[in-house]
């Protein structure tokens, strides 16, 4: 059987609030966004910072409950400055007929980090349209 790699969740417009050069490598994300773009702590994430233009792989942390929060930690601090904007890609293995009908789930933020809308990508009405 073939397995696709197929988007599974989005934060998109995320902007960094903090930096921890010296602290375990990962991603702090406010509690309350992860769980409404059903990632996970722990969860391998891809991590695009359209301010900047790099791209890269880490891991998720829950952060505190709607701080809003947005931590680069570790390494992955050298990848962007507070304020850039970033886009949160979680992936799931899938077999063909199942990634035909799945609907990602995309969660989109403000300025300052606080959600403004919730949809999945194949015409479904936002959460917040709801």
């Amino acid at each position: 059987m073939m397995l696709r790699n197929i988007l599974k969740s989005k934060i998109h417009g995320i902007k960094v609030t903090g930096k921890g050069l010296h602290y375990e490598g990962s991603l702090t994300i406010d509690e309350e966004i992860l769980k409404k773009a059903d990632m996970l702590e722990g969860e391998a994430v891809q991590v695009v910072n359209v301010t900047n233009g790099k791209r890269f792989e880490t891991y998720l942390m829950r952060g505190k409950k709607g701080s809003g929060e947005c931590i680069l930690n570790g390494g992955t601090a050298r990848l962007g400055e507070v304020g850039d904007e970033l886009i949160v890609l979680s992936f799931a293995w899938m077999d063909t007929a199942q990634a035909r009908s799945f609907i990602p789930k995309k969660v989109f933020l403000d300025e300052n980090n606080k959600i403004i809308k919730i949809n999945n990508t194949q015409g479904e009405k936002a959460e917040s349209e709801r």
